[in-house]
């Protein structure tokens, strides 16, 4: 049996990572599961605990970083985020292949862990867009934004080391060729 590909689809907090990957669940005839990620921040509205995210205190998060129950894990403007090791790990072994929709810092952690992961950067057709995007969520301070925006400007410029690098400028478009890349590196 095949072993499971671990896709990364990472980029800017406010790029539309998520609104790509439901696009893309939908393409992709083999049904890659999601990873559903930890993090200790509060809920967005519409935000289901298990579906969206499993939401922690940073005591139960500390945990999880002691006993090294996390695939990657980052810091992201005032809150931590990770993957669980453990589900990721079970999918991979039964051959399904499982998308992780992190952050860049997680993204590199998981190219040294696994280093034949499939590492996808989602980026914002502008800074100018990508502020527009987050200013639209309605969900964060004005300080919020300018820390997010600074860090995105920093994580487009590690775009280099991304097997991929797909500008959501049209969700459609994009999750497209997300697809068409998923596809490639199942026939390479």
């Amino acid at each position: 049996m095949r072993r499971g590909t671990l896709i990364v689809i990472a980029g800017p907090s406010g790029v539309g990572k998520g609104t790509v990957i439901r696009r893309l669940l939908s393409r992709l005839p083999d049904g890659p599961a999601l990873s559903v990620s930890v993090t200790t921040r509060a809920p967005r509205p519409g935000e289901l605990e298990g579906v969206h995210y499993h939401f922690v205190t940073d005591a139960a998060f500390d945990r999880m970083v002691a006993e090294g129950s996390l695939l990657e894990w980052a810091e992201i403007v005032g809150h931590r985020s990770g993957t669980p090791r453990r589900p990721v790990e079970q999918l991979l072994t039964t051959g399904r292949d499982v998308i992780l929709e992190i952050d860049v810092k997680g993204a590199e952690q998981v190219r040294a862990r696994v280093p034949e992961a499939l590492l996808i950067f989602l980026e914002p057709p502008s800074l100018e867009v990508l502020e527009q995007r987050l200013r639209g969520r309605g969900t964060e301070t004005e300080a919020m934004i300018e820390d997010r925006l600074r860090l995105a400007a920093r994580e487009l410029e590690e775009t280099a080391w991304f097997d991929a690098v797909v500008v959501n400028d049209d969700a459609d478009r994009a999750a497209d060729e997300v697809a068409a890349i998923i596809e490639a590196s199942r026939t390479a």
